[in-house]
């Protein structure tokens, strides 16, 4: 079955959806009706999923559900199920990188990382589909994998060499008359750009997926859609009303920060400059403001929750937008540093699974955040989430919601309201 373009805008517009093509963005994809908030935009299972080392051996490879007594496969024994029936479902792609994981192990090599994982299983799906085992359709074939765009000049040269090495062992692994090796390390470079990590219910990762018609909406740090995630199946909801003619976005990134860190990070992982309404004002005084809330230092004052800025009449001073106190900005770095090292040794202790001492520095990492950062900082409520986080775990469930409720004002100042 052959699949084109017109093929997928036909798909598309069942859905009440279109693509576009922008000078600026590429391709588009434009609401054909009005949608309501909250309502379901967009579904799509993903054309290769993995899951990752941590959920390996406590989800299903097939659904990603959580199970407490996962059946393992008897031939590779590191691919586990949930029952019979996703073990079946699952068995057509993964008999052919069984085969290949258990040469693996029987000449005592390593089992391949995720990320190879998932490259072999892209590969397996498209041989499988050209050869009729397992149907093609319009919106689940290797032609909309190919379609998304790989940045690959845009690497530089030492991750282009990571990809090249990558590539060459998906060719040891699985040996494939079909695909070459810049073929495979281009999709490395797309795999950079346009997979997404799958979250669970509570937003906790669990797997990486391919979703190529998903991958063709573009972002905006004032999202009118969020990309949420059910099993391992691709949700799109409309977050505000959304009016026929208008263009759907997703953030990729998290949005609850200033907006040169924003513009650095996509730059960074996807190698284009932001021109969203938010980002546009970044300079104004409302900008200026925004920025300061969420990544700035607060007034010292007790009494006082004024932003600092730099003051204009002296360079090494910081001043208080609301009292007029002056700070010298050394100082204020320096008691900074101090906190963030402390929060450096918190981290350290969580990872290495000592709740209760990660929860005691985090504890005192925040007392002495409060009094540098503004109450809806964004390095406040990362301490707030990791904290609620550390409480879940150790069944506290009065102290998680303590600072769950911390936690809500900097997502409905800095986030929710832009939707008002």
């Amino acid at each position: 079955m052959a699949v084109d373009g017109g093929d997928l805008q036909s798909a598309l517009a069942d859905k009440d959806l279109a693509i576009s093509m922008s000078p600026e963005k590429g391709r588009c994809l434009i609401a054909k009706r009005s949608f309501t908030r909250g309502e379901i935009i967009l579904l799509q299972d993903p054309y290769a999923s993995v899951l990752d080392s941590a959920s390996v051996n406590k989800r299903c490879d097939t659904c990603f559900q959580l199970c407490t007594n996962l059946k393992r496969c008897s031939m590779c024994k590191t691919t586990w199920y949930c029952g019979g029936t996703c073990q079946r479902n699952g068995w057509r792609l993964h008999q052919h990188e069984c085969k290949a994981i258990t040469s693996l192990k029987e000449e005592k090599q390593q089992t391949p990382t995720p990320s190879l994982q998932l490259m072999l299983r892209l590969l397996i799906k498209r041989k499988l589909q050209n050869d009729g085992v397992i149907s093609k359709t319009t919106m689940d074939n290797y032609n909309l994998v190919e379609a998304l765009p790989s940045h690959m000049s845009d690497f530089n040269e030492k991750q282009l060499v990571l990809y090249a090495q990558m590539a060459n062992l998906v060719n040891i692994i699985k040996p494939s008359e079909e695909s070459n090796l810049k073929e495979i390390t281009q999709n490395f470079c797309r795999f950079a750009c346009n997979a997404h990590t799958i979250c669970d219910s509570e937003l906790r990762p669990m797997g990486t997926g391919i979703y190529p018609v998903i991958s063709i909406i573009n972002h905006s740090c004032l999202p009118n859609a969020v990309l949420l995630f059910e099993g391992k199946q691709a949700v799109v909801r409309a977050v505000e009303p959304i009016r026929e003619g208008s263009e759907l976005t997703v953030s990729y990134i998290e949005i609850a920060a200033s907006t040169p860190s924003r513009q650095k990070s996509l730059k960074e992982q996807y190698f284009f400059d932001c021109k969203c309404l938010r980002c546009l004002k970044v300079d104004t005084p409302d900008g200026l403001h925004e920025d300061a809330t969420l990544e700035g230092f607060r007034c010292s004052s007790d009494h006082c929750e004024g932003l600092l800025l730099h003051d204009l009449d002296d360079a090494n001073s910081l001043v208080c937008q609301l009292c007029g106190c002056r700070q010298n900005e050394e100082e204020t770095k320096k008691q900074a540093r101090k906190v963030d090292k402390l929060g450096t040794e918190a981290s350290k202790l969580l990872s290495s699974g000592n709740y209760s001492e990660a929860r005691s520095l985090y504890e005192q990492t925040h007392q002495l955040q409060t009094r540098l950062w503004h109450p809806y900082s964004v390095i406040l409520m990362r301490t707030r989430d990791t904290l609620l986080k550390i409480c879940m775990e150790l069944g506290d469930w009065k102290q998680a919601l303590k600072y769950c409720r911390l936690t809500i004002p900097t997502y409905e100042s800095k986030i929710y309201s832009t939707h008002a």
